[in-house]
């Protein structure tokens, strides 16, 4: 996944997640064999609500560990909210940022792209992806971007939300409030919610569905 000589763009939504990737990458690079180097990316989405002050808090942590720290204007916002109207808005959404934070790592010079997507969000992908589209899908460790080049890393896949939910209040990272009108009321958010519903009734169906996906020699699908 990180290999010698790799510039990391790190993808900065200012949320729990992306804060303890960057932080876990920015101390692993302190004794890491392969030698590596770090830039965090933000994609401002061009939201009125976001505080000012908590994004001069991201900023300071930044300049305190000496790490570049690039934030970008969009139009994300208007597009996805005020022009297209999406009434699923997320998945426009995510591949704009990321179709912005690659063109970000590509000017820069970054090859790769690290996102701070978790296990929680590798088993509601896959329930996104069976039940509204009939496929079985789920997100990557790694994957490649033709189109610019780059390869998009996700080391944290394997890590629980509550336990990073838990480290970002230890370290006290400089966590930013999420502005958008979406938030908590979408599609995700209803996965979320009903795999809490099953645990109540089936105790280790998290546990379950994840090792499932996670090991391909359990798999007993049809061929092609």
């Amino acid at each position: 996944m990180i290999e010698d000589g790799d510039k990391i763009a790190v993808g900065i939504s200012g949320g729990k997640d992306s804060l303890i990737l960057f932080e876990a990458l920015y101390l692993f690079s302190k004794f890491s064999p392969e030698k590596f180097s770090l830039i965090a990316v933000n994609i401002n989405m061009g939201f009125k609500d976001t505080s000012e002050e908590e994004m001069e808090r991201l900023r300071a942590y930044f300049r305190e560990r000496e790490v570049p720290f690039f934030e970008e204007k969009t139009d994300i916002a208007e597009i996805v909210f005020d022009i297209r109207k999406e009434p699923n808005p997320c998945s426009l959404c995510s591949k704009l940022r990321r179709g912005a934070l690659c063109s970000v790592a590509a000017r820069e010079g970054a090859n790769k792209v690290a996102l701070g997507h978790h296990a929680d969000d590798v088993l509601e992908t896959f329930l996104l992806s069976f039940m509204h589209e009939g496929r079985l899908s789920t997100l990557s460790p790694t994957s490649y971007l033709t189109r610019t080049e780059t390869t998009v890393i996700r080391p944290l896949l394997y890590v629980d939300e509550k336990d990073i939910r838990g480290a970002a209040r230890r370290y006290e990272l400089p966590v930013v409030f999420n502005p958008c009108p979406a938030d908590k009321h979408t599609r995700r958010e209803f996965m979320k919610k009903l795999v809490e519903d099953l645990r109540s009734e089936i105790p280790d169906v998290r546990k379950s569905m994840l090792s499932a996906i996670i090991h391909p020699e359990r798999y007993n699908l049809w061929k092609k």
